[in-house]
């Protein structure tokens, strides 16, 4: 089994994203590895390529960061990095990725299927495909 020294947990703080989080934190216990949160804040255009106001994304970003910030480690002592990232999702995970190195990256899926994931692409799956590194996906809550 390759060494794992960096975990790389991308977070939108949904439930399988907590789950994620729990698998991430035992994995950099076990490990002793370094663990990155990273949130990415993707400012959503509205219809006709109208852009939101800059107070909208403005409030995007503190949200993210105060949801970063009152994210706890599952283990006791383990030191957390947290990092907040604005952008395409895919291509900021992919880029913090490279840029720490990642050994792993761990996160979560909402396991959508059929119209949903062909309508609304998946993150997961496009980090999957793309990575340099292995990618852990958790798709439920463990119990």
């Amino acid at each position: 089994m390759q060494n794992v020294r960096i975990i790389l947990h991308p977070t939108d703080f949904s439930e399988p994203s907590k789950a994620a989080w729990q698998m991430a934190c035992a994995l950099a216990r076990v490990y002793g590895a370094r663990l990155v949160a990273l949130h990415v804040v993707f400012p959503v255009t509205l219809a006709y390529s109208e852009v939101i106001p800059t107070e909208a994304v403005e409030q995007q970003i503190a949200s993210g960061r105060q949801a970063l910030e009152q994210l706890q480690p599952t283990e006791a002592g383990l030191a957390v990095e947290k990092r907040l990232e604005s952008g395409d999702p895919v291509e900021a995970i992919l880029r913090v990725a490279r840029e720490l190195p990642a050994d792993l990256i761990v996160l979560g899926s909402h396991g959508r299927t059929g119209l949903a994931r062909l309508l609304m692409g998946s993150v997961a799956e496009q980090v999957v495909r793309k990575a340099a590194c292995p990618v852990l996906v958790v798709k439920r809550p463990l119990e």
